[in-house]
């Protein structure tokens, strides 16, 4: 907030050319970063039409049209739309998706996502088939909303139903998608991709409760992440542990969907295969948090879990891996991005060192 942030979210593409229509509103005097590797744009320009972004470019490159209304920026920083890498379509406003009303749709998208500047939301597992639907309806202009990615339904080990997904299975009336051999993995990849679904989901390691963790068989994994990999798909996976991570990479997963707290701080060899194998890793340290808060913990014991997974960020960032932000929003009611941020800010990105954020 420091830096003068005036809008989190460019609400469409991006073009340099000026519109030939009317345009809705201009903002002047911004600096403008578009892209996250991209030179910021200093005195910068915004039309918007229609609620898209019709032009973008620095003062005199753009023409602001006769009449339209300004927003003067004053050299505020104005940031291209973000990205929800880790989210779900969970609860009672993507139940039975076809029939619900696109202005109910609507206004739960923006409130959860919209506000907090996503554009782009990927659902990492829900149940039923409504992330396709809503999905569908999205893309044909009925229902404003980000652009929604899915994985659909993930893939967990045999006899392996995470303790709280359970009831999630059953007000969704689907049974468990355990998978027991590779094959029936493989199959059902397909299937799932051939529907329109943009990757998959693998829970290398299920939490069981009182039972601890439940690993996934490595050729499973191998088979499903396969499938993905061959389409350009992403393959993702919840690693709970360690182990669970090798079996994920070994698998062909390209993004971690969360860190793995619970085993303590990540040694130097493991950083560095993430780093080797281009794997990434998506923090939730705020999930982590809510959940351990639940038990409920000591404060003490909050504060080193909590602190495991600012380590592991921290190595990974500091030896040039890469890091997506999610938040896990849907399966906790946190679709505020403040805690997730204030969190990824408490530790330097140099070995996780403390750091005045």
């Amino acid at each position: 907030m420091r830096t003068g942030i005036l809008l989190a979210v460019l609400l469409g593409g991006l073009a340099c050319a000026a519109p030939a229509g009317a345009t809705d509103l201009a903002i002047v005097g911004a600096r403008i970063i578009p892209a996250p590797d991209a030179e910021p744009v200093d005195d910068g320009v915004i039309l918007v039409d229609a609620g898209r972004i019709e032009a973008v470019g620095r003062a005199g490159e753009v023409a602001v049209p006769d009449g339209t209304p300004r927003l003067e920026a004053g050299g505020q920083v104005v940031v291209a739309g973000f990205w929800n890498s880790h989210m779900h379509l969970l609860g009672e406003p993507y139940r039975d998706v076809p029939g619900q009303p696109a202005g109910k749709l609507a206004a739960v998208l923006q409130e959860q996502y919209g506000r907090w500047g996503f554009t782009t939301v990927f659902d990492l597992a829900s149940f039923g088939g409504d992330a396709p639907a809503l999905k569908q309806r999205i893309e044909a202009g009925e229902v404003p909303g980000p652009r929604l990615l899915s994985v659909g339904m993930p893939f967990f080990p045999l006899d392996g139903t995470p303790v709280y997904t359970r009831q999630l299975l059953e007000e969704a009336g689907v049974s468990s998608p355990e998978v027991a051999i590779a094959e029936e993995g493989r199959a059902r990849a397909i299937r799932q991709l051939d529907e329109g679904l943009d990757g998959v989901k693998l829970f290398t390691g299920a939490i069981l409760g009182r039972d601890g963790v439940k690993l996934m068989d490595a050729p499973v994994a191998a088979a499903v992440g396969g499938v993905a990999r061959a389409r350009g798909k992403p393959v993702f996976a919840h690693p709970t542990t360690v182990r669970g991570m090798e079996i994920a990479i070994d698998g062909g997963a390209n993004v971690l969907a969360h860190t793995t707290p619970a085993d303590g701080p990540w040694n130097d060899g493991i950083v560095a295969r993430l780093v080797r194998d281009g794997v990434a890793v998506v923090p939730t340290l705020a999930m982590f948090e809510i959940e351990i808060q639940r038990e409920p913990a000591p404060p003490a014991v909050v504060e080193r879990f909590v602190g495991n997974g600012q380590q592991q960020v921290a190595a990974l960032a500091g030896a040039g891996g890469t890091i997506l932000f999610g938040t896990d929003a849907g399966y906790v009611e946190a679709f505020d991005t403040t805690r997730e941020l204030q969190l990824l800010a408490t530790r330097a990105w140099t070995g996780g060192r403390s750091s005045p954020a």
